[in-house]
């Protein structure tokens, strides 16, 4: 085994140890920081082979791997602040780019320009790319460097640079789609419930359910990063638009003929990797897994999602006086009638809870159209630099899909009652509709939807 495979392997064990709790992160001394400057400098300047390069980058992804959160953000401001290009060289190139513009000798003036500014930072960066488990490594550390971004503006040109190069390593031509089946490694099934992020996978029972024969779990995969799902999809093979999530997870609920199905419900999409926000990819996920449906199953004709509301709660508490206006005077009575008293701004306290506000009938019919109303009036007209606030109204929205119904009560979980009391959204994919949304989206914000949520979201 090479000195780098080693290196490799002792790599994988101490992220294993972090991961798991039983390694101590260590306080970075100056001594520490010293010598890491001078092994950043040397990959900077690309001393050695090939094979010592490598080598000093697993030592240096080791290094990292071992220091506490101070030590890591000192080791990232020391690679922004230190190892950008050399303002005197591009102000030189620049120059020299300006007195050939016109002559024989532009094109060469302009890539010598080009080389000024490539910043150094960038071949530290690919240095790590090459090491084995090195791109986990790079989509880590820059899951690091989000969470210290807030408080370190210094950090952003680092930021930026590492963005651009998961874009370009990441691209969806490198991607491959894979199904998930419950005869998949158990490494990877136990990463679809660590990362599962809309509906919590419960047990080992909830997941093989989520893996029968009129279920489909979708995700892209990196070829160095094989075991690690960047994004997945589940869906769900029935013969309607589904309204109802907990039908959909229940266990017990009887097995569905696949091959009879007309509609493929998309009910979770879970992306995994924090280090690669900001690197687009679900769309295509989505347009992928439709031909790949539509060959196994040519009866299917509705391709639906059936989603949370994520945002809802967090939005009414900043705009109290905006959410109370969806509520009418007739509303108003309907609500006194049931028991529940006070201005109409007190009924987001009552509702804040755990969701037992909906075993009381009479108060949940008296709810029922105006919350479905304030779920509409969100949806459509809530923004944020001219687009949906909500998340995933952003991202569905944006691939082309339409707002096409909202559901009651379609999630009593406790986190469904705490994001969005309880209600859920089809949003629908009309593949003779999806490109004209697409561009009318991102042209001026326009959101398409069908008719009856269109008449909930007026004032």
């Amino acid at each position: 085994m090479s000195a780098t495979d080693l290196l490799a392997r002792s790599l994988s064990k101490m992220r294993a140890l972090v991961a798991s709790g039983n390694s101590r992160p260590r306080e970075a001394s100056e001594r520490d920081i010293e010598r890491l400057r001078q092994q950043l400098q040397e990959c900077a300047e690309s001393r050695g082979g090939e094979v010592s390069t490598r080598q000093r980058a697993a030592r240096l992804a080791e290094a990292y791997l071992r220091l506490n959160d101070a030590g890591r953000r000192r080791f990232l401001l020391m690679i922004a602040l230190e190892f950008g290009p050399d303002p005197a060289r591009v102000a030189k190139a620049h120059e020299a780019y300006q007195a050939a513009v016109g002559s024989a000798g532009q094109w060469d003036a302009e890539a010598r320009l080009r080389g000024a500014m490539r910043s150094r930072r960038l071949r530290i960066l690919t240095q790590f790319n090459a090491i084995p488990q090195g791109v986990k490594f790079l989509v880590d550390l820059r899951a690091d460097l989000l969470r210290y971004l807030p408080d370190e503006p210094l950090l952003k040109p680092l930021d930026r640079e590492l963005e651009n190069r998961l874009t370009a390593w990441f691209d969806v031509g490198f991607l491959e789609l894979q199904r998930i089946t419950w005869q998949s490694p158990a490494a990877l099934l136990e990463k679809l419930v660590q990362y599962e992020a809309v509906h919590e996978i419960r047990s080992w029972d909830d997941l093989k359910n989520r893996l029968d024969s009129d279920r489909r779990c979708y995700a892209f995969f990196h070829p160095r990063m094989p075991l690690e799902p960047l994004i997945f999809v589940q869906v769900a093979l029935v013969d309607a638009l589904a309204d109802d999530v907990q039908k959909l997870l229940d266990i017990n609920a009887p097995l569905a003929d696949a091959n009879r199905a007309t509609t493929a419900i998309f009910y979770s999409i879970s992306a995994t990797q924090e280090g690669l926000r900001g690197v687009s990819f679900g769309n295509f996920l989505l347009k992928r897994v439709v031909e790949d449906l539509q060959r196994d199953f040519p009866k299917l004709k509705t391709f639906s999602t059936l989603s949370p509301i994520p945002g809802l709660m967090s939005w009414v508490r900043r705009n109290p006086a905006e959410a109370a206006g969806v509520f009418s005077d007739a509303d108003r009575k309907r609500l006194m009638a049931a028991g529940l008293e006070g201005d109409v701004e007190s009924v987001w306290t009552r509702l804040s809870g755990d969701g037992s506000w909906a075993e009381e009938k009479s108060l949940a019919r008296a709810l029922r159209d105006p919350l479905l109303r304030l779920a509409a009036h969100y949806l459509l007209n809530a923004r944020r630099d001219g687009k949906p606030v909500d998340p995933v109204a952003r991202f569905h929205l944006g691939n082309g899909a339409r707002v096409e119904r909202l559901n009651w009560l379609a999630d009593t979980s406790t986190k469904g009652f705490s994001q969005s009391l309880g209600i859920m959204v089809n949003y629908l994919y009309d593949p003779d509709r999806i490109e004209n949304n697409v561009e009318a989206f991102s042209a001026e914000g326009q959101v398409d939807s069908a008719a009856a949520v269109r008449r909930m979201a007026r004032p």
